[in-house]
C-alpha cells in the first residue's frame, strides 16, 4: 500500500453504489448532502438501475468497455461487433449521472468513490455470441479484462476532470467472484456449471485491472465467503462486504488484513426497507469483532467505513435516504466510542 493510500482520509461512512428511482439530480443531492467529506463520509457516483438496461450494474460497465460492445438479449447482455442503442443508452445514463454529480460537488475536496463491475463478475454475466458466458473462454476473459482496464482509465479521467478536488477511490463490484472460484457459475443450459477458474489467474486479472488507478481500490462483494486473502494479495486497499455474512472462520484472515492496513467497508445497515436500530447498535458487531480479534479499539475509526449491507436499488427512496444518514451516524458513534 502506497503512503498516499495509507494516509488518505477515507470517510467514516459511504454507500455501496445503487440507489432507487430514476432522478439523477435528486440522488446526487442526497448522496453528496449526506456524505460531504472525510469527516462526514465519502460521497459516490450512484447508479440508478430502475431506469432500465444500461443503467444497471452490468450494462453501465459494459458501456465503458473499449473496442468491445454489448447489447441486450432476452437472456441478458451479449457481446457483439459494433455499438448499438444499448451501448449508447448506457453512455447517456452515465453522462447524466456525471452531470448531476458535477453539479453538486462544485468546489468539493475530499474522497469520492466510483464503482464498476470487476472483470470476473463481468465475465460471468456477459454472453459470447454462442450464448455462453465469457467465463467459458480464457481468451475472452483476457480480452474483457484488458478492455475494462482501458475503459476504467478513461472513466476515472473524466471523473477527475469534473471533480478536480476529489481523491478518487475505485470500487470494483465482484459479487460473482466466489462462484467463479468454486465453479458454481451455471452454463446457458442451467444444467451444468463452468469450470472453476485458477486462483492465480483470478488474482492476476484483478491486479491488472486495479493497476489502471494510481489511488486506492476497494473490492465489493455482498455474497457469502468473500475471499479476503486473495483480494489482499491482488492488491486491494479495502474490501467491502455484508457484515452479517461473516463467520468466525473469517477471523484470522480479517485480523491479518487489518494489521496489514487493509480497510474494511462493513455493510451493517440493511439494504432493504425495515426498522433501523440505534446507530450504536448497528456497529456493535464491529466492536465485538475487534475485541475477538484482540485489535486496538482506537484503530476502529480509521480501519472501518460503515456502509449498507449491499446496494439500495431495492429500497424505497425514503428508506434509502434514511439508511445513508444512519450509516453516517453509526460511523460517528464508532469514532466517538470505539470501545
Amino acid at each position: 500500500m502506497s503512503e498516499a493510500v495509507s494516509t488518505m482520509r477515507w470517510g467514516g461512512a459511504t454507500g455501496v453504489g445503487s440507489m432507487p428511482g430514476g432522478d439523477a439530480r435528486e440522488t446526487a443531492k442526497t448522496v453528496t448532502g449526506t456524505f460531504d467529506g472525510a469527516e462526514h463520509g465519502m460521497p459516490y457516483l450512484a447508479e440508478l438501475p430502475a431506469r432500465g438496461p444500461g443503467a444497471d450494474m452490468i450494462g453501465r460497465t459494459a458501456g465503458m468497455l473499449v473496442e468491445l460492445y454489448a447489447r441486450v438479449e432476452p437472456s441478458g447482455w451479449r457481446l457483439g461487433d459494433r455499438p448499438g442503442r444499448d451501448t449508447r443508452r448506457a453512455a447517456s445514463w452515465l453522462g447524466e449521472d456525471l452531470d448531476a454529480l458535477e453539479e453538486f460537488t462544485q468546489g468539493y475536496e475530499g474522497p469520492l468513490k466510483v464503482q464498476a463491475v470487476g472483470p470476473w463478475t463481468l465475465a460471468a454475466a456477459l454472453e459470447l455470441r454462442n450464448g455462453e458466458a465469457a467465463l467459458s473462454d480464457p481468451g475472452a476473459c483476457r480480452d474483457l479484462a484488458g478492455s475494462l482496464a482501458e475503459g476504467l482509465r478513461s472513466h476515472l479521467a473524466e471523473v477527475r476532470k469534473r471533480v478536480p478536488g476529489a481523491t478518487l477511490l475505485l470500487q470494483l463490484d465482484e459479487p460473482s467472484l466466489t462462484a467463479v472460484l468454486r465453479g458454481q457459475v451455471k452454463t446457458a443450459s442451467q444444467y451444468r456449471t463452468h469450470r472453476a477458474v485458477d486462483r492465480q489467474l483470478v488474482e492476476s486479472a484483478l491486479r491488472d485491472v486495479m493497476a489502471v488507478h494510481d489511488g486506492p481500490v476497494a473490492i465489493h462483494s455482498c455474497a457469502p465467503d468473500v475471499p479476503f486473502a486473495l483480494l489482499r494479495r491482488a492488491g486491494a486497499d479495502a474490501v467491502s462486504f455484508d457484515f452479517a455474512l461473516l463467520t468466525e472462520r473469517d477471523d484470522e484472515v480479517l485480523g491479518e488484513a487489518v494489521e496489514a492496513g487493509t480497510k474494511l467497508f462493513a455493510g451493517v445497515v440493511p439494504g432493504t426497507d425495515g426498522a433501523l436500530s440505534d446507530p450504536a447498535g448497528s456497529v456493535m458487531g464491529v466492536r465485538t469483532l475487534w475485541r475477538r480479534l484482540g485489535l486496538n479499539p482506537g484503530s476502529l475509526p480509521d480501519a472501518v467505513t460503515v456502509t449498507p449491507s449491499c446496494g439500495l436499488a431495492g429500497a424505497s427512496p425514503g428508506y434509502a435516504r434514511a439508511a445513508l444518514a444512519h450509516c453516517a451516524r453509526a460511523a460517528r458513534s464508532l469514532a466517538d466510542n470505539p470501545e
